[in-house]
């Protein structure tokens, strides 16, 4: 099969995904809950389901701790950036500096790169993201939740997390892989039935990420140069910042393979996280609320089709 019909079926059906979502919508073919209902199903049962049998089979490395580190250190200078530009150019959304750090892997990340580069590759986009996951819940939802609510406890925090499916998949997964269970895991009686059941979930994994996201695209103009403006500053210096780790850090001094280089591209162009307008606080202008969604909204439409150029110029066939 040629290099340019590979690329096509790759990136076609993303596009059908998302489409089917938005048709699905129009359509009124399932509800609004319905699609809320899988949206859990996939957050608590199937992408952990991907993220366990991730993990498990990554060979772990110390280069690993970099790609944490720089990930973390990201995710605070973005948001000190966003606070820093909010101050000097007087922004008046109070939630913009939310709106310039973390990025939406876990219902986008994953299924952009495992429609690209294969579910049996994800564990890649999944090391790359683990210094992300740790900033989500340890700094960025406690400071959602501080604005809404006012100081939050550490121990509710600590439950937050640990309590996570997500979490709870990723810790377990990483202390299996380190006591080497890995395969016995595969071939015990029952565990090697419960492995092939996660399989099967994690297959689902993508195309119902790719429906919802699909389902939740609105065109709305009103705001839309603001909008624009979030997106263009967030991808203006991210896209040459991951091109560039790419080749300094990635290849020239951790030395790892270009899957890592698609991995770090690919959380890096992504929006803002889609949990911000679950956490805002109560009476939020009606503006400020249809600003946020917008942000959120025109970023997932742009990241896709620069996704799509990007992996077609680097398929890894």
């Amino acid at each position: 099969m040629e290099p340019t019909i590979q690329i096509i079926n790759r990136v076609l059906p993303i596009l059908l995904l998302l489409s089917l979502g938005y048709w699905i919508r129009l359509k009124n073919f399932l509800s609004p809950p319905t699609i809320e209902d899988l949206r859990k199903f996939v957050v608590n049962i199937t992408l952990p389901a991907v993220l366990f049998v991730s993990f498990l089979e990554i060979a772990l490395t110390s280069a690993y701790f970099v790609i944490f580190g720089f990930t973390f250190l990201l995710c605070i200078l973005l948001f000190l950036l966003g606070r820093l530009l909010q101050s000097q150019l007087n922004i008046q959304h109070e939630y913009f500096p939310y709106l310039t750090t973390g990025f939406e892997y876990g219902m986008l990340g994953i299924s952009l790169f495992g429609s690209a580069y294969g579910v049996a590759n994800i564990g890649a986009i999944a090391v790359v993201d683990l210094g992300h996951e740790i900033f989500i819940w340890f700094v960025f939802l406690p400071l959602l939740l501080m604005k809404r609510d006012g100081r939050q406890s550490l121990l509710g925090i600590g439950r937050s997390f640990i309590t996570s499916p997500v979490v709870i998949a990723i810790l377990a997964s990483l202390l299996l892989n380190m006591l080497g269970m890995a395969e016995a895991l595969y071939e015990l009686p029952v565990t090697g039935a419960f492995m092939a059941a996660l399989q099967f979930l994690g297959n689902l994994t993508i195309p119902l990420i790719l429906v919802i996201v699909g389902y939740g695209i609105k065109f709305d103009q009103h705001g839309l140069k603001e909008s624009l403006r979030v997106v263009t500053l967030r991808l203006a210096l991210l896209i040459p910042l991951a091109l560039a780790v790419n080749i300094f850090v990635i290849r020239q001094l951790l030395q790892l393979d270009a899957l890592f280089e698609a991995a770090v591209f690919t959380l890096l162009i992504l929006p803002p996280p889609f949990i911000v307008p679950l956490y805002v606080h109560h009476g939020l202008a009606t503006a400020e609320k249809q600003y946020i969604n917008n942000v959120l909204m025109v970023h997932t439409i742009v990241s896709i089709a620069v996704y799509i150029i990007y992996y077609a110029f680097n398929p890894l066939m």
